[in-house]
């Protein structure tokens, strides 16, 4: 059964709850969420990948970054991208050799397979080894310490980078799906406005039903009035009737005037001195 409990009551203030499992990376879409709507504040939980939908159910988040399949008709659930999938290696191995590695490479390799492993294989690649690991972070510690190798989603094997380990593209394997999942009863309009952002919807969408908030205008600092008041002080000099080339028009008056009359004088003068008679 659903457990209403730990939601929210209805008259409480406005904020939204997203897990994620590990690996999964949702800053991009918490910064545009931030962004467009600063007055609701929004909370990660991360939360281990097999929990994920249970949490859901719980009433521990409104909506979960999770890895596919979702199982449970009331859970709605909306594929956002797929990963690659990597085989992890000691960084001496001989597949380091090759940039991408074809599955058949895997057939003499001893290749561990968590229990939380996240990719649905019909027939896992390499030999079985003796006991399943418990997690991907124990496969990988094996992996480190010459107990075979693990094929993963890039993320996590990014996730739990080590220096002694790389890793390289696995080909021809099953692929891992991220999707957005919450309750199909709960379908809110936070929740609503997280689908149009993960979907792509700008802030003026009409489809989403919460709108986006603005943030407050900035006031007018002192540097905006200081710009200002050089602009006023120009206009209140303008207002007087003055021209202010009029400055330049005396200079302009007095080259064209007196001195220049004079200079046309003297060269009259020139032109018209008698010549002299032999």
């Amino acid at each position: 059964m659903t457990s209403t409990e730990d939601r929210p009551a209805a008259d409480a203030s406005p904020s939204f709850r997203l897990a994620f499992v590990p690996g999964v990376t949702p800053g991009k879409w918490v910064r545009i969420w931030q962004e467009r709507f600063p007055a609701i504040p929004l909370t990660l939980v991360q939360v281990p990948a097999p929990e994920a939908t249970a949490l859901l159910r719980e009433g521990g988040a409104d909506a979960a970054l999770l890895r596919m399949p979702v199982d449970g008709e009331d859970l709605s659930a909306i594929p956002l991208y797929t990963e690659t999938t990597v085989v992890v290696v000691p960084r001496d191995h001989l597949l380091t050799a090759v940039d991408e590695v074809p599955v058949e490479e895997l057939d003499g390799e001893l290749v561990l397979h968590p229990l939380d492993d996240p990719l649905e294989w019909e027939h896992p690649p390499g030999l079985p080894a003796l006991e399943r690991p418990a997690t991907t972070a124990d496969a990988i510690e094996l992996v480190a310490a010459g107990v075979g190798l693990v094929a993963v989603p890039q993320s996590l094997a990014r996730l739990h980078h080590r220096r002694d380990l790389t890793f390289r593209p696995l080909l021809d394997v099953p692929a891992s799906r991220v999707a957005l999942s919450w309750p199909e009863e709960h379908t809110t309009d936070l929740v609503d406005a997280f689908i149009g952002i993960v979907r792509g919807r700008t802030a003026n969408s009409t489809r989403g039903r919460l709108p986006a908030t603005q943030a407050p205008a900035r006031p007018k600092g002192k540097s905006g009035e200081a710009k200002a008041a050089p602009r006023k002080a120009a206009a209140k000099s303008g207002s007087g009737g003055k021209n202010p080339r009029g400055a330049a028009g005396g200079p302009k008056g007095a080259k064209g005037g007196k001195a220049s009359g004079g200079a046309k004088g003297a060269k009259g003068a020139k032109r018209g001195k008698p010549r002299r008679r032999s």
